[in-house]
This record gives structure tokens, C-alpha cells and sequence, in this order.
């Protein structure tokens, strides 16, 4: 992995469940690390879906192996937000994440 190709800044975060003082559910993302990495669309769709035109993103993002992420994350790029829907360990070296995540839908 080269580290020129790793030029935009993402947020991985992560969904925090609790409850406050009057004992009501809380659930919040919080950031569980920011990293430099490759953000690259895939596939762009929009289809009509409950009589509304929906869009859906798909991109991949490849970064430096973090032990930790999960496919429960998302990723924050700039102001877009992104479901993460799977997590690769490319080659299983423990080198290079690739994570596939979409937006919309």
C-alpha cells in the first residue's frame, strides 16, 4: 500500500448505547478513529421506491489495517455518511483494510 494513494481524511464511527439520568435508551455514534485513507465510487444508482426517487452510493474505502472495525461501523467522509457492509482484510496480512460501504436507499 502506498501511502500517496491514501489522501482523504474519513471517521470511522461507532454506535454507543446507554441510558441517561432519568434512565431513557441513548444511542449515539461516536468516533472510534480518524484515519487518512482511499475513498472510491463504485456504483451509483436511483430508483423509485414508495413513490419517491431514492439514490444509493456504493464506494470502497482502503486504509491501514485498525484491529477493531466492524461491519456495526460507518464511515464519515466530509459531510456523507456511509453503512460499512463488509470488512476485508486483504490477503489476511494484517496490512490493509479494505471496507465496502453504501449511502442512501
Amino acid at each position: 500500500m502506498q501511502a500517496g494513494t491514501l489522501d482523504q481524511r474519513i471517521e470511522l464511527q461507532e454506535l454507543v448505547q446507554g441510558f441517561d439520568d432519568y434512565g431513557q435508551p441513548i444511542n449515539e455514534w461516536q468516533t472510534y478513529l480518524s484515519a487518512w485513507a482511499a475513498v472510491e465510487p463504485l456504483q451509483g444508482r436511483e430508483y423509485l421506491a414508495a413513490m419517491q426517487n431514492q439514490t444509493e452510493t456504493t464506494i470502497r474505502v482502503r486504509l491501514r489495517y485498525r484491529p477493531g472495525v466492524k461491519s456495526a461501523m460507518r464511515v464519515k467522509h466530509g459531510a456523507k455518511l456511509y453503512g460499512v457492509t463488509s470488512v476485508i482484510d486483504v490477503k489476511s496480512t494484517g496490512r490493509e483494510l479494505v471496507l465496502m460501504c453504501t449511502a442512501g436507499g
